[in-house]
């Protein structure tokens, strides 16, 4: 059963950010944008160090924030890390282990759902990939298909008012679509050249959803990434002029897989070759997005006002160009290169700019953050595994003192401020790495440290147990 909240209707509060008094002045509430790029890997934006890769505009829009230099993906694969973002909860405590395994259950508490009852307008734009659109129509890696029928669920039925949504991934460029013969070096998994001539295509496979679940039947052309921005700011425009506060997550499908540009943006890369110019030039496309948001807010008055999460949901895919630096690690693992993500928060009303942290944060951290930014009662009828950053990212505090447990098929590891705790060998045996002077993880101080692995080891052990018997009971639910 789900707990009732004191909820504030409207556009303003009483209680100041951050504090309780009842006799402030009113303030306006905080508009609220998580941004998520799809395998974007650490190092495959400017503000990371990168050079090679063109990114202006997030590089901009991080340098008037604070730049996360420690920040996770709740799982090395993209479904799990988006149902941490909405609950706060770890995926696998609440069904969600994998990429195309479970659903976000009707039972979870979404961010969407708590902001709407405070009075937000909330849009969802992107990939979805927490349930199916369909129950009927093969749509994506799920939707239409007898077996998954149960895992049909929408954003409506999470708190959105508004959405333009895909179950899973599309091309990066024309997403409806796929070329019937592919040039040279072109394959559906390295991507394809944007088709701009006449050439015959097929259909992809994959659909955009729309409020009140209708099927896209439009030719959507062009870039994906500015399709799903062409929404957001559309419903951030109608927001705006009935009154309204907004909420959206908006979800990007690049640099995920297959990867596609046109050629003004791979025109961007000479000199490299056809597969790092569509990547990198897509990257690119998206980043015009970000800086078109971001010019919106401003001449809308809006910019000071809005709050921006920016990360990706996981690691870069493997054999590909994406980069995590030095970090050992890519998608699917573990490893620091596989959950370590490019990251950064702006809010220029509260935060001062031109700043950065080292301290651990993760995904689930959402959740907590923003409701105690809005002075909203954390649900206590459930267990959560992030916990309010906000003080961590005002630097008023230094340590995280909660470690962060991750799970990804046979692999568990235990993140504190200063160690990661690793299973290694199908869980059969454990690594230990100090992250503070060793984050590119290349030195196993187990023999050295057995009486830090075996406390860390007795706290993932009692972690795990309550994690498997949560999600038993809510997969038991679906049968």
């Amino acid at each position: 059963m789900r707990v009732k909240y004191m909820i504030f209707f409207g556009v303003f509060w009483s209680n100041p950010i951050g504090g309780a008094s009842q006799t402030s002045p009113q303030k306006k509430a905080p508009n609220i944008l998580l941004i998520m790029a799809d395998d974007q890997g650490w190092f495959d934006v400017g503000f990371n160090g990168n050079t090679k890769v063109k990114t202006p505009h997030t590089d901009h829009l991080a340098s008037q924030g604070v730049v996360l230099n420690r920040f996770y993906s709740a799982s090395a694969v993209c479904s799990p890390t988006r149902a941490s973002v909405m609950t706060g909860r770890n995926p696998c405590r609440i069904g969600v282990p994998n990429a195309n395994a479970g659903h976000l259950d009707l039972n979870e508490i979404t961010l969407a759902e708590v902001l709407k009852k405070k009075g937000y307008k909330t849009g969802h734009f992107g990939k979805w990939h927490l349930g199916t659109f369909s129950k009927t129509e093969l749509d994506a890696n799920r939707g239409g298909r007898p077996g998954e029928i149960i895992h049909f669920t929408v954003p409506a039925d999470h708190g959105y008012d508004v959405y333009f949504s895909t179950e899973s991934k599309v091309p990066t460029y024309n997403p409806l679509e796929k070329p019937v013969q592919f040039g040279q070096g072109e394959s559906l998994r390295n991507g394809w050249a944007a088709k701009e001539r006449k050439e015959e295509t097929q259909v992809y496979g994959t659909y955009y959803w729309k409020t009140g679940l209708l099927k896209e039947t439009g030719a959507l052309k062009g870039d994906d990434s500015k399709l799903i921005m062409d929404h957001a700011i559309d419903f951030i425009q109608q927001s705006k002029e009935n009154y309204h506060p907004f909420f959206s997550t908006i979800w990007f499908h690049t640099p995920h897989l297959p990867i596609v540009t046109n050629q003004f943006y791979r025109n961007q890369y000479p000199g490299l070759g056809f597969y790092e110019q569509n990547y990198y030039g897509a990257i690119t496309a998206l980043d015009e997005q970000l800086g078109r948001l971001w010019k919106y807010l401003e001449s809308i008055g809006e910019a000071d006002n809005t709050l921006i999460f920016y990360c990706s949901d996981n690691g870069p895919e493997t054999e590909t160009p994406g980069s995590a630096g030095n970090f050992r690690g890519r998608k699917r693992a573990l490893y620091e290169g596989g959950v370590r993500v490019p990251a950064f928060v702006i809010w220029k009303n509260k935060l001062k700019g031109g700043t950065s942290t080292d301290v651990p944060l993760v995904t689930s951290d959402y959740f907590p953050t923003i409701l105690d930014l809005l002075n909203i009662d954390m649900p206590g009828d459930r267990t959560y595994d992030g916990r309010s950053a906000w003080k961590l990212i005002e630097q008023k505090e230094v340590r995280r003192n909660k470690p962060i447990g991750f799970i990804f098929n046979n692999s568990q590891s235990w993140v504190t401020d200063d160690y990661k705790l690793i299973t290694v060998n199908n869980g059969k045996t454990y690594e230990l790495f100090n992250l503070k002077d060793d984050p590119f993880e290349k030195n196993n101080i187990i023999d050295r440290n057995l009486q830090t692995a075996r406390k860390m080891k007795t706290q993932l052990e009692a972690w795990l147990r309550k994690i498997k018997a949560e999600r038993k009971e809510i997969e038991r639910s679906w049968e």
